[in-house]
């Protein structure tokens, strides 16, 4: 997935201006997509040159104007393409598998010192996700179908960090008996 298609699918929900996508992306696109302010507005200004989105200046007192940014016809056609096409997985990339790859050079309560930091930001992020839950989604049958597709990516996250939760336990009982070795 490239940026553009994040960009288009966040601003499809409603127009925004280049920063509170910038926003968004360290919110709730964030938790999946993770993009700098810099590569957002750089991305916005291609896909204006594209003709993907427009951008319309808007007033704002005692400030500079503003941009808000629209998907186009033709951007909600490229991102209902890439929607059709089949999706790659994504190559994982995770310092803690590589730490814990070659853990035995080590002690092991330096790993499980390790794991239990890398837990903590794990809990974290579920906590957020069950408050974004309570939240937003408090019945998911009587939203409406964007709203549903939406809650369906949370309960992903959701489903992601309980289940590296129950790894976590698993290796850092695991690590225990190493450690009586």
């Amino acid at each position: 997935m490239a940026l553009s298609h994040a960009i288009l699918s966040a601003l499809t929900d409603r127009p925004c201006s280049g920063y509170d996508l910038a926003k968004q992306f360290d919110g709730s696109v964030g938790f999946f997509w993770h993009a700098s302010h810099q590569q957002i507005y750089r991305e916005l200004t291609k896909l204006e040159q594209q003709e993907l989105v427009t951008a319309e200046a808007v007033a704002q007192e005692g400030k500079p104007d503003k941009k808000i940014y629209r998907v186009t016809e033709p951007g909600k056609m490229v991102l209902k393409e890439w929607i059709a096409q089949p999706s790659k997985c994504a190559p994982t990339k995770d310092d803690l598998l590589v730490k814990l790859f070659v853990g035995y050079l080590v002690p092991p309560a330096t790993m499980r010192a390790t794991l239990e930091h890398e837990r903590a930001q794990h809990v974290a992020t579920l906590e957020a996700y069950r408050a974004i839950e309570q939240t937003y989604f408090a019945d998911p049958e009587a939203m409406p179908l964007a709203a549903r597709f939406q809650y369906i990516t949370l309960r992903n996250g959701m489903h992601y960090e309980t289940s590296w939760l129950a790894w976590c336990d698993e290796t850092l009982a695991t690590l225990e008996t190493f450690a009586a070795e």
